[in-house]
């Protein structure tokens, strides 16, 4: 595997909150703890005493899901760290960076208890979000490299019920198939779905057995936010939550007021209104509104009191969530995507008044992977990495341009160049002689350097129409590398890249995670 480096600046989308993170650490300083890809700031962040008791709690709510598992042994160890991440539990994984966080998370594990500091990798499995239409569907390619979405049944209906507590009625365990043949490992691919994703099992089942079996070499602990032992042992930071809410929202105001006024974004909206926890009742998960000293959700009311009686029956929002998965584990460092560590901005005031430390906001390793044979396409083309983050429309234009022969492009360019100059030396005179003159050559220049631009377009467009072969790389290239208008991580699942590059893709993926590297990386395997 041969990786490119590409920095999050160059790519679409990046917020200026995330490139200043990751490249210019001084203008967040003061919103994060830590800097970022270094392993000297984990160090220091791991410096730190937690509660035995609590460590106690932790190995023993985690045991039911993790019997067995060596890391959890290891937990049980005063002085071990946690390295954290997590993800919605997904169709077939969700998108790929679900396998690079985790990847990451145990990297960053493996190189601190190489360090001397004791370290285990954990997986915070979001079974208690309730948008059940954001994770019931997925996408993977087959030899075209086209997107084709999948859809997932379960059980529920638009109830707000936690989707990992979802039961699964039919998995597109056929449509995959048929997605996927044609691929040099697509059977083995597919038994690993249908193995997963069986009707009857929770969609919190499915995601884990899938990710246990893909990370089974590395000793990867996972967390279930919706087993009663983890709620049990989560309940005391909920409570108090509830209790200071008041105060904690208005600190979350104000800094999402700093973020705005500097020129970033706030990531999660927060009013007066805003509650920082869910209402568990009856198996669904109840957003709820703080109304007054109390709060109302489903057309009923709870006092504060009411609430923090029992805080095994609450569940965080995006903002508190974190502080409370570094309230149970001994967190050195969370590992998250761009919007998960913007969130953390915002956490910050909350890690201050509930906890009084905060881990590391570590960026995951982010991936597009490649062939050798979109890399031949790519060289054919003469197509930078960056060349490709494009629509299809707009790299079919620039496959056109590459494919007009050397001696007409130097022709077309020398063309506009002589006509540039002309009405150069045209506009010259004119304005010795009538300045309105001038002024009506400057909107006749206008159209005259577009009909020539336009004409440049045409040729390379007119000569891609006839090369079939033109057509098909450049939808094959786009479908792969930018399907859609988003980077391929962001899209298919793990299933295809399984299917196209065998069992040792996870393997590959994970010697080129580098802790110190936050740039997006550009692999062909």
């Amino acid at each position: 595997m041969h990786c490119t480096c590409v920095r999050h600046a160059d790519l679409p989308n990046t917020s200026r909150l995330y490139s200043d993170l990751t490249s210019h650490f001084d203008r967040v300083a003061d919103l994060y703890p830590y800097p970022t890809n270094s392993l000297d700031a984990i160090r220091r962040a791991a410096a730190f005493d937690f509660p035995a008791e609590r460590r106690k709690a932790a190995v023993e709510a985690l045991r039911p899901l993790n019997a067995g598992n060596p890391s959890l042994d290891r937990l049980a160890e005063p002085g071990t760290v946690a390295i954290i991440t997590g993800q919605q539990v997904g169709l077939f994984s969700g998108p790929v960076y679900t396998i690079y966080k985790a990847l990451t998370a145990i990297r960053i594990a493996s190189d601190l208890n190489a360090a001397g500091i004791a370290a285990v990798p954990m997986f915070w499995l979001a079974t208690e979000d309730h948008d059940f239409a954001e994770i019931d569907h997925g996408f993977a390619f087959g030899p075209d490299h086209q997107p084709i979405r999948m859809n997932i049944q379960a059980d529920g209906g638009a109830a707000p019920r936690p989707v990992g507590e979802r039961h699964i009625i039919s998995s597109p365990i056929d449509e995959l198939r048929k997605v996927l043949a044609g691929l040099p490992f697509a059977d083995e691919a597919v038994d690993l779905a249908t193995r997963a994703y069986a009707p009857g099992r929770t969609l919190g089942a499915a995601f884990t057995t899938l990710l246990r079996e893909i990370f089974a070499k590395w000793n990867l602990l996972f967390i279930d936010p919706m087993h009663p032992a983890i709620r049990a042992h989560a309940a005391p930071i909920l409570s108090e939550a509830v209790t200071r809410m008041p105060s904690l929202v208005r600190g979350v105001m104000d800094r999402s007021a700093d973020l705005v006024h500097r020129g970033y974004h706030a990531q999660v909206l927060v009013d007066n209104q805003t509650s920082l926890v869910f209402a568990l009742r009856n198996g669904e998960r109840i957003a709820l509104h703080r109304a007054g000293d109390g709060f109302t959700g489903a057309g009923r009311k709870w006092t504060a009191e009411e609430l923090a009686e029992d805080g095994s029956h609450l569940s965080p929002n995006a903002l508190l969530r974190p502080v409370v998965q570094d309230y149970m584990f001994p967190t050195a460092a969370y590992v998250g995507g761009a919007a998960e560590l913007a969130y953390l901005a915002q956490s910050a005031v909350l890690y201050d008044n509930l906890l009084g430390r905060q881990p590391v906001s570590f960026p995951r390793a982010g991936f597009t992977v490649i062939d050798e044979r979109a890399a031949k396409r790519m060289g054919k083309y003469r197509l930078s990495v960056t060349d490709l983050l494009c629509t299809e429309r707009e790299l079919r234009e620039k496959l056109a341009a590459r494919l007009v022969p050397p001696g007409l492009s130097q022709r077309l360019t020398a063309t506009q160049t002589a006509v540039s100059a002309a009405l150069d030396t045209l506009d010259k005179e004119l304005v010795r002689f009538d300045v309105s003159q001038s002024k009506a050559l400057a909107t006749s220049r206008r159209k005259i350097e577009y009909q020539m631009a336009k004409m440049v377009r045409k040729t390379g467009m007119q000569l891609l129409a006839k090369s079939e072969e033109a057509t098909r790389d450049a939808a094959s290239l786009s479908g792969l590398i930018f399907p859609d208008g988003h980077l391929q991580e962001r899209v298919y699942c793990v299933l295809p890249f399984l299917a196209s590059f065998g069992p040792e893709f996870v393997n590959d993926i994970y010697q080129q995670v580098r802790v110190e590297c936050p740039d997006h990386q550009f692999a062909v395997v």
